[in-house]
């Protein structure tokens, strides 16, 4: 099912790909309306959910270096994601049934816990499966379809805020049906190649395996590590239109925005990395992403503010897939889930921080000083990436 054909994806990409798709339209039907209904509905102070936004996101990243160590120590990356997956799906329950904001926080916990365990091993089942040459676009691929989800789960909020009055618990109920599909995707959809190699069972995050990893990998370490902390959550873009007067059913329209051109640009930009420097693609990004920084700390509603939040989904689009791309390039195989692992623990902790500083700033000085702020860090990361080798 998964032997690749000339000049083609394997099929096996393309399922895991819709795996992602469905779990992200099960995690936006929430997500996009998940910061509102905390601050409107539970009065929970700003500062509060960029606490939870970022204790949750980097708790999944942490989880995924022992997820992604587990999966090259057993040699298996299929069972790890389907309880990743699993853990996903059973957490959308809670949301509707969350009364305070440590419910909301207990919440969305499991969830990233769930993301946590299954993130590393399926970016290593992606390099896994991919031929070498079409690698960056297999990455792209799957970034995009797990964006068409991303926005697809926001365009159903709106659908279902509009239909059920702002009843924000009955959409939460519904976010458990796509959830279910993807687990039943990746169980039926998805074949695990045959590992390499003598067997034999080795530590992954003992000194001398890490060494393995060499100085290309970690520098792409550090430079993620830099360019998340100019990355917050997306939760204070939707904060900042909210803020600029759009009504409550129509927030999610923020994250469909971001997406639609996250969505068209992930492929396109996977592609182009397998036949160009990706220093300077990721330069690219980077620029884009001051650019977007700027524009949404001048204006919290019109036309500069969705340039702002489009910009936003360009520098997504040029940066994701293509950062999964060098940490593939740069780490050996039998050490491919340990090395994602690593590198999103590395960006957990730069993701906690950012989201608990732009909460921060937030409260104390306003929209203004998070965005600027972001603009500063992400030229940071772009001085950083002068010292990466050449891939």
């Amino acid at each position: 099912m998964n032997a690749p054909v000339q000049g083609k994806l394997p099929a096996g990409i393309w399922a895991l790909g819709g795996v992602s798709l469905l779990m992200d339209v099960s995690s936006e039907l929430i997500h996009s309306l998940l910061p509102v209904f905390m601050v409107t509905v539970l009065g929970t102070p700003m500062l509060v959910v960029g606490l939870i936004e970022g204790a949750a996101e980097a708790l999944a990243l942490v989880v995924k270096v022992f997820s992604g160590a587990l999966s090259d120590y057993f040699g298996k990356r299929k069972p790890l994601a389907v309880l990743g997956y699993g853990l996903g799906a059973a957490s959308k329950p809670l949301f509707a049934l969350a009364t305070t904001a440590g419910m909301v926080l207990a919440a969305r916990l499991v969830d990233r816990v769930g993301k946590g365990i299954r993130g590393a091993p399926r970016d290593a089942l992606v390099a896994d499966i991919a031929p070498a040459h079409l690698r960056g676009a297999a990455f792209g691929l799957r970034q995009s379809l797990d964006t068409v989800g991303a926005f697809l789960g926001p365009v159903l909020a709106i659908v279902f805020m509009l239909l059920w009055a702002n009843d924000f618990r009955t959409v939460f109920w519904i976010a458990v049906i796509p959830g279910v599909l993807a687990i039943v995707l990746l169980v039926f959809g998805v074949r695990e190649p045959a590992r390499t190699g003598d067997g034999k069972r080795t530590n992954p995050i003992r000194r001398e395996s890490l060494q393995k990893l060499g100085r290309a990998y970690w520098g792409v370490v550090a430079v993620g590590a830099v360019f998340t902390l100019a990355r917050f959550s997306e939760a204070f873009l939707v904060l900042r239109a909210q803020q600029g007067g759009l009504a409550l059913a129509w927030t999610p329209l923020v994250l469909i925005a971001m997406n639609v051109v996250y969505a068209i640009g992930a492929y396109p930009f996977g592609a182009l990395a397998d036949r160009m420097d990706h220093r300077k693609l990721l330069a690219g990004g980077l620029v884009v992403l001051v650019a977007a920084d700027l524009l949404l700390a001048a204006a919290g509603q019109g036309p500069l503010l969705w340039a702002g939040i489009a910009l936003w989904g360009l520098h997504m689009a040029m940066t994701q897939g293509l950062l999964a791309t060098m940490v593939a390039g740069t780490c050996p195989a039998e050490l491919r889930g340990t090395a994602f692992g690593v590198f999103n623990l590395a960006s957990g902790i730069a993701l906690l921080a950012a989201s608990v500083l732009a909460g921060a700033l937030w409260d104390s000085w306003g929209a203004p000083a998070t965005f600027f702020t972001g603009a500063a860090l992400a030229l940071a990361a772009l001085a950083a990436v002068a010292t990466l080798q050449k891939s």
